[in-house]
């Protein structure tokens, strides 16, 4: 029997390293196959056993597994997984003899963040949730016990989440109900936590209104959304991006979400936001865009190439618009030198094609958002 077992578990351990090494020379095929000119953007490597030391905890070996294939992408989702995966962290951690919790735990804190950054490249969102951590545990007082001040932290990080996040979009909800009216027919991109709670919540305040959905490949989030709003008994129409000059006539408004908002009032989210805003603001379109104030950023972007991050450029060689797989004329890309893919997964929209932001702090011009961002370095 133990003869058996030690096989099942040579037998194991080989099959993982064949995968890793595979994983490793897709890789590094891939890498071979980006475009110079954009060689310097992010991408993802992907949750790698090498890099999962005994100092990384499994919580947050979960959650980088769950970045790495996609299955948590929302700005929002992303940066309440992480923090609460933090918390675990910080409850399970115990201060090194010679040392003090507020000196050694960012130390500790350090090898799950690059585990996190491996697996996928940090959103604004959870950087700003992470220097705010390390804010809170550098100002702790020394003499705390470690038991209270570990209470404390994880206090810390439920209000972020409550204060920032989760109370923070139902008062953007409660704003942006303000936005819409009967017969109103509301387009929106992609899928943004925020704009679907809002859409359900007015459904069930009574407002008569429907949904067009613009949708692009690889992700098809969009999808999703549709699924939820046809659920809650919402009209809705799903178009590709393609078509969105053609679905635009019937539109009185464009709710979007925000995967960042830079201190030159841009707005950097899912790719294709840009040309949605673009095209709406050509025809009088009011586009409204639902931001929490945590994601705002103190650096200035110009342009959609100097910072962004790349996705597996694999989906896109599958054409298919279901769940089955469908190759199509890229097939084999990778066996073709000349042959280059990009996957750009954000895209930069100028201030001058976005109408207003409803934040938590209110309906404010994107040209606020420095106003915003020195407010909250005062408290």
């Amino acid at each position: 029997m133990e003869n058996e077992g030690n096989k099942k578990s040579i037998k194991e351990r080989t099959k993982a390293k064949h995968k890793e090494k595979q994983s490793k020379e897709m890789n590094e095929s891939s890498n071979k196959q980006v475009a110079a000119l954009f060689s310097h953007l992010e991408i993802a490597k992907g949750a790698n056993a090498s890099l999962a030391s005994r100092d990384i905890h499994p919580a947050v070996l979960v959650i980088g597994l769950q970045f790495a294939d996609f299955k948590i992408c929302g700005a929002n989702a992303r940066c309440i997984a992480t923090l609460t995966a933090f918390k675990k962290v910080i409850q399970d951690y115990k201060t090194p003899e010679g040392t003090t919790l507020s000196r050694h735990l960012p130390t500790h804190l350090s090898p799950q963040i690059s585990y996190l950054v491996n697996s996928r490249p940090m959103s604004v969102g959870m950087g700003n949730a992470i220097r705010h951590l390390k804010l809170e545990i550098s100002t702790m007082d020394i003499d705390l016990a470690d038991d209270d001040a570990k209470l404390l932290l994880c206090e810390k990080i439920d209000n972020f989440i409550r204060d920032r996040i989760t109370v923070a979009d139902r008062v953007i909800v409660s704003y942006g109900l303000q936005k819409i009216q009967d017969g109103d027919v509301i387009l929106t991109y992609a899928r943004s936590s925020v704009v679907q709670a809002l859409l359900l919540e007015a459904h069930a305040k009574g407002i008569q209104f429907k949904v067009i959905i613009v949708d692009s490949r690889p992700r098809l989030e969009g999808k999703g959304l549709l699924r939820c709003l046809v659920d809650a008994g919402i009209s809705c129409t799903y178009a590709f991006l393609h078509a969105v000059g053609f679905v635009l006539k019937d539109v009185s408004k464009v709710f979007l979400g925000a995967h960042a908002f830079m201190s030159n009032g841009a707005l950097y989210s899912r790719v294709g936001t840009a040309m949605v805003a673009m095209m709406a603001k050509e025809k009088n379109i009011p586009v409204i865009v639902c931001c929490e104030t945590y994601k705002f950023a103190e650096k200035v972007q110009l342009d959609s190439f100097v910072m962004n991050e790349q996705g597996n450029p694999d989906e896109m060689v599958n054409i298919s618009t279901t769940s089955t797989p469908k190759a199509g004329l890229l097939d084999g890309w990778l066996h073709k030198p000349d042959l280059k893919l990009l996957n750009l997964l954000h895209d930069l929209t100028p201030s001058k094609y976005i109408t207003t932001v409803i934040t938590e702090v209110g309906m404010i011009p994107c040209t606020s958002v420095p106003v915003i961002l020195r407010e909250y370095k005062q408290v």
